[in-house]
């Protein structure tokens, strides 16, 4: 451990920066280097950090609880090619007029589609009615490499 002043002044001898580099160590550690060289790893390092990350995204599908079979599997098939981009789907009934007395049916296609794409998918939120809408969200199942 050496103390501020003569750290201070070796840098200033070799004409580098005396930069902290964990501030929240016990005592603080600093390292005598050039600081803008410093920056610029930093930042190079952040960089591929974020080229690597995967944004997933939430993508909707709706329907209507009196959909017919030939819609349900165009739906269907969306929400799989959803998932295999790596992106969670939002499935939505939406309920008109008097068509929200039967949430059952609702819930029924719901499951149905959970159902479908169950070996791409789990049910991240259970079917929940929310105003005229109902709503199930699914994660797509991670990969195992």
């Amino acid at each position: 451990m050496i103390p501020v002043r003569e750290a201070l002044r070796l840098a200033e001898q070799r004409e580098l920066d005396l930069v902290e580099v964990a501030p929240q160590a016990r005592p603080p550690v600093c390292r005598i280097m050039d600081y803008g060289k410093y920056r610029y790893e930093q930042s190079k390092r952040e960089k591929e950090a974020r080229k690597n990350q995967k944004v997933i995204s939430i993508k909707e599908v709706k329907l209507r609880p009196n959909i017919e079979d030939h819609d349900f599997e165009v739906k269907a098939k969306n929400a799989v090619r959803f998932l295999k981009d790596g992106n969670k789907v939002k499935a939505t009934i939406m309920f008109r007029g008097r068509q929200i007395v039967h949430p059952d049916l609702g819930k029924k296609l719901l499951v149905r589609l959970a159902e479908k794409v169950a070996d791409l998918a789990n049910v991240e939120r259970q079917p929940k009615l929310e105003g005229k809408n109902m709503i199930m969200i699914l994660a797509p199942k991670q990969q195992q490499d």
